[in-house]
């Protein structure tokens, strides 16, 4: 993928970046994948495929769990009932293998280093649910370098509402127009850009199985390690 100058981002004096989880820095995809097909299974419905799941991850996992089920009935929407068990079942599952069939992207730890040197102060900021990004994010070792995580229920809304990001600002102590985002998909650059927030998606994350490059964003980057190289110094 072409990545663009970035000189004009490189100028602003960043005081925070605020960083996507799922499609941004860890490669959950295989986590989705085994949790919701078991949760299928116990619920006597078939299975569905990875390539199909790549498209509703983003959203948060009650919309993730609604699209997975009206997907593997033919556009049927569940009922209340139903939801309820998949979400409970869905939950059980998602826990006992979190992480196992993740894998971090390459450059994010280099990357999220770079900045935290840099002089950021870093937030990851995920529609996923805290107790699932929460221990995501210690066994892949990534916790050290975040001040703040917060998940799709720690504020009224989720992305791409903007109400997440300016509440994020606010903890980082951080101006919406010195704080970069940096996500995967058309929800984080929405966000932002509603928010007063600059930018920057990664070339290689899921945005609901669009091309990233058609979203508005100030810059894309193939790795978090090349966007901190290309920001240059502090």
């Amino acid at each position: 993928m072409h990545i663009p100058d970035l000189a004009p981002l490189s100028l602003l004096r960043f005081e925070a970046a605020i960083v996507d989880l799922d499609g941004t820095m860890v490669d959950t995809l295989g986590d989705f994948v085994v949790a919701l097909n078991r949760m299928l299974a116990e619920l006597a419905l078939p299975p569905i495929t990875a390539e199909a799941i790549g498209q509703m991850i983003g959203k948060g996992s009650e919309h993730l769990i609604r699209s997975v089920l009206a997907h593997v009935r033919c556009g049927e929407t569940p009922d209340a009932a139903l939801f309820d068990a998949a979400w409970a079942r869905y939950q059980h599952h998602y826990l006992a293998i979190n992480g196992q069939h993740a894998s971090i992207y390459a450059g994010v730890a280099e990357g999220l280093a770079a900045l935290r040197a840099r002089g950021l102060r870093l937030a990851c900021l995920t529609n996923k649910p805290t107790a699932f990004a929460r221990p995501l994010l210690a066994i892949k070792g990534l916790d050290v370098h975040f001040e703040h995580l917060f998940g799709g229920e720690a504020f009224e809304r989720k992305k791409p509402d903007p109400l997440p990001l300016l509440k994020t600002c606010e903890a980082l102590g951080s101006a919406p127009a010195r704080t970069l985002m940096i996500g995967d998909s058309s929800n984080d650059a929405q966000a932002a850009r509603a928010a007063g927030c600059p930018v920057v998606l990664v070339s290689y994350g899921y945005n609901h199985g669009q091309p990233v490059s058609e979203v508005d964003a100030d810059g894309y980057v193939d790795s978090l390690a090349d966007l901190a190289r290309m920001l240059g110094p502090g």
